[in-house]
Formats: C-alpha cells, structure tokens, sequence
C-alpha cells in the first residue's frame, strides 16, 4: 500500500473512466508507475475505512486523498446553487428526503438498489444522463452537494453510496474546510507538483480550476517561495515547483493510457513531446486515425510511438490492432546525440515489445498477438521485435 500512496502523493488523483477495453484508466495509471501490481490495493484503498481514496469531480470523476476531497467542498457549494439536477429536484424534496433516508439507512447502496427500494423503473440506456431515474438523478445531486459520498465500486463498476460521514476518515472530518481561494491554492500546488514544468493553464486544467483564480494563486505561491519561474521555450510563462528534481536523464519506459495526468492537457503535450494526441473513442470509427483505445508509449524523454489495444480475455492475449511511430522532427529542442537524442526505430519496436510483454503478463494474458488487420507504420518492427521479447 505504502507504494501506492507514494504515487498517489506524487501526482494528487486518479482520473475514473468506465472504458474496460483493456482495463481501467487509474488502474493503468499506477501500472504506467508502479509496474505490476495487486489491483486489489485500489478497492482496498478507495472502499474500506480508514480510505485512503475517495471519489469526486476533480479532473472529470477521479479519485482523492480524502483532504484533497475536503478541498473541493467549494465546488460542492457551486453544484448546490447551479447543479441541474438540483434545480429539478428542488421541485420533488421528496425524491430527495426519501433517497437520503435509503442511502442513510441501508449504505452502501447502489443506485440500482436505491431503485428497487423506492420503485422507481430505468428507462432504455440511451441519451446516457437524461433517462435515469428520479433517485439516481437525487443520488447524483447529493453526491455532486457533497452530502453522500462513494463508498466504492462494485464488479460491474457501479458506485456504491453511503452518507459523506461515514466514508471520510474522522480525523479529515474533524479538520477545518479551507476557504475557497486557500482551497484553490492548494490544488495548484498540488498541481505543481504533479505537473514539473507547467503554464497556468496547464496547472488550471489539472483540477478544472477557474483560469483566473489560478493565476492569482499560482502570483501567491510564486512569492511564498512555493513556485518558481522557469523558462521553456516558446512558452510565455512556465512555473516550477520549489525543490522539484532536475535529472540529467532518465531511463523511463511506461505505455500511459488515455486519462493519463501526463496527457491531460493536450497543448503541454505537444508542445513538450510534439504530439499531437487525440482520444478517439468516441470518434466514428472510419474516421479513427490512430485507433480506438490508443496509449502514448514513453521512452526515455520522449513519446515515441502509440498504441491500439485490446484485451481479448478469452483468447488470452493482448492485441495490438494499431503501432504508429511518432515523428522526430515535431519534438522541440531535440538533441542529436548523447543523453536526451532520439531512439532508433528498432529500439522503440523492441522496447514497446518488452512493455508489451510486461503489461500481458499484469492483465493474466498469455501472450501479445498483433490483430490481424493490425495497421501502422511500426506494425512490421514490432512483428520482429514481439518474438524476441516472449
């Protein structure tokens, strides 16, 4: 556990996404960190008490420190004004009174229990948000206000509510909530550290913050000595923060998953890596480029190529249906030669071989396989490459 702390530490949340083509965004997120690992750490961590994470809204659905969760209360106060549910249940506070009473005296419950306990039918599952029921849009709003919280997720991934006293650990309870612009603040040194090297807007994206409210806190940690200015190259602005690591080089070798924190903010990627990454899920598939679930691979200092896979669990292999080298060229301020250069097409196939292996192995598969209609400009290195790695 203590390992998964560290991480989470490092790099302040998890963002949650519901795609399991390969397996869970936050549970890539680690993998991309940690290597293999006992997944079960994250139910551990997230669903028993004293919990070490907690899920809320911080960049899209995520999970949290739970002090961290405590520096969001503002925003909670923000959905209790503005939250679209809210102002449609203020005219049914009896949806409301009767799902508090569910979740405060049978939590945790899921939102299908909360259905089956109230009699309310779901609709059909399409036009995702706007055919939920009365309860589960009273459960979204009460989670949204702060006032129920997520006890955890069960196997089919659907959150389990219980009352907000009840989830967070006493001590963070017990604890003073920050006003908002103190919260603010601490977010965006949060940020700061997750990020190196960021713009305000990069630091602002990391917790969908206010740009605004994001450059004055980031002007206050600047003068408290918390952040520094740096300089990067064809950025008008870039901060640091205040004792952060400087390595002359590293050796990093991680295949990151779309919700990545590293991938967040698409500008700071291209910018930094020169790619130009895009999320394609819910792109048409004719008019996908590079694929359906596509994983930046980073070597070294540098993303260097992506990756379309699968995990076809009852074949047992992971499946590469896509391998795209990135371009040299695109990346700014590339050196030649020595620490920092670029690495050769067979060293990228090789090493993403390697990964490749090592992440099958994580998700119980026997095997990488290259699907059979697998396209891309890498695909033929890789085909060399994934016999010497088994």
């Amino acid at each position: 556990m203590a390992h998964l702390q560290r991480v989470i530490a490092r790099i302040g949340l998890l963002q949650i996404d519901s795609v399991n083509v390969l397996a869970r965004a936050h549970l890539l997120t680690l993998f991309s960190r940690l290597g293999p690992y006992d997944v079960a750490l994250v139910d551990r961590a997230s669903g028993r008490a004293p919990r070490r994470l907690v899920e809320f809204w911080a960049h899209e659905a995520s999970y949290l420190p739970p002090r961290t969760y405590q520096l969001l209360r503002w925003r909670m106060e923000d959905y209790r004004h503005r939250d679209h549910w809210g102002r449609e249940l203020a005219h049914h506070p009896e949806i409301l009174a009767a799902v508090r009473d569910v979740v405060g005296e049978a939590g945790p419950v899921t939102a299908s229990q909360v259905h089956e306990a109230l009699g309310h039918r779901r609709g059909p599952r399409e036009h995702w948000g706007w055919n939920w029921t009365p309860a589960k849009r009273a459960l979204e709003h009460l989670f949204n206000i702060g006032e129920i919280a997520a006890a955890g997720r069960t196997l089919q991934f659907e959150r389990a509510y219980d009352l907000t006293e009840r989830v967070l650990p006493g001590d963070v309870l017990a604890g003073p909530v920050p006003a908002r612009a103190d919260a603010v603040r601490e977010l965006v040194a949060i940020a700061a550290r997750a990020h190196g090297v960021a713009t305000v807007r990069c630091l602002a994206d990391y917790f969908r913050l206010p740009v605004a409210a994001t450059a004055v806190a980031v002007a206050d940690l600047v003068e408290d000595g918390a952040l520094e200015r740096v300089h990067v190259p064809g950025w008008k602005e870039a901060y640091l923060a205040a004792g952060a690591r400087l390595p002359r080089r590293t050796d990093a070798r991680a295949l990151l998953a779309p919700f990545d924190p590293l991938v967040f903010e698409r500008r700071r990627v291209r910018d930094l890596w020169g790619m130009h990454y895009r999320i394609e899920i819910y792109t048409p598939a004719a008019r996908r480029r590079h694929g359906y679930y596509v994983l930046p691979f980073l070597l070294g200092e540098h993303l260097v190529a992506r990756v379309d896979l699968k995990a076809d669990r009852q074949a047992g292999a992971l499946l590469v249906r896509a391998a795209h080298p990135e371009e040299r060229d695109a990346v700014p301020g590339l050196v030649r030669s020595g620490a920092g250069a670029w690495p050769a097409r067979g060293a990228v196939a090789e090493q993403l071989a390697a990964a490749l292996g090592e992440m099958a192995g994580w998700l119980g598969l026997d095997d990488v396989r290259l699907d059979g209609e697998a396209h891309g400009d890498l695909v033929p290195d890789l085909a060399r490459a994934l016999p010497r790695a088994g």
